[in-house]
């Protein structure tokens, strides 16, 4: 039994991310190989993928195959069906989410300086990017939001560690003056991202 070709099978053939003990379970009972010998056929597997198109990529809910990021562009024109475009208000709640759970549909507003839609929390559980983990022990017990395991697999990454840090994504604004600066404290970046939505949101009701 060739265990390495019949794990690329299985992970070829699969929708979606497969952990080594999923793969596991798909072999017959009496036949299913160790953990640690389909850990090494996935690593394996890895390897050969790396000067190919395609590779075997370990994202939060196990591997899948994908085309790579450098390609994915030429790939995309084979489907009519364009990706959903998401508004400014929705991948905001989103990153705080992402970044400062668990939070609170207030902790948001607050952060925000808006109130937030109710469409939007409906739209980022729908999408399962979102889940409520607990609930905050104070009058009304309002739902705390964390990320899943679905948004680590759209973003491509395996755990939160992998997100960029703040002082990265400033980095990545062109709009950013090149001469150097002091990283704005937390208290700042809320205070001024408050203003420009609330400046936004007066421009479009004019």
């Amino acid at each position: 039994m060739d265990i390495k070709h019949i794990v690329e099978a299985i992970l070829f053939a699969t929708q979606n991310p497969l952990t080594a003990k999923q793969i596991q379970q798909v072999f017959p009972e009496i036949e299913q190989p160790e953990l640690d010998d389909i850990q090494r056929a996935i690593e394996a597997i890895t390897i050969e993928y790396q000067p190919r198109p395609i590779e075997l990529k370990r994202v939060a809910s196990g591997y899948r195959f994908q085309v790579k990021p450098a390609l994915s562009h030429w790939v995309s024109r084979l489907f009519e069906e364009k990706p959903p475009r998401y508004s400014r208000a929705l991948l905001e709640t989103l990153a705080i989410i992402a970044y400062r759970q668990p939070v609170t549909r207030g902790d948001i507003e607050d952060i925000r300086g808006v109130s937030v839609s109710s469409s939007i929390i409906q739209t980022l559980l729908e999408r399962e990017w979102v889940r409520v983990v607990a609930h905050k022990e104070v009058p009304g017990r309002p739902g705390l939001y964390g990320t899943t395991k679905q948004f680590l697999d759209y973003f491509n990454i395996s755990s939160l560690n992998e997100l960029p840090t703040i002082q990265q994504i400033v980095d990545l604004d062109v709009s950013v003056d090149p001469q150097p600066m002091q990283v704005k404290s937390e208290e700042q970046e809320t205070e001024q991202s408050a203003i420009k939505t609330r400046e936004s949101t007066s421009e479009t009701i004019s």
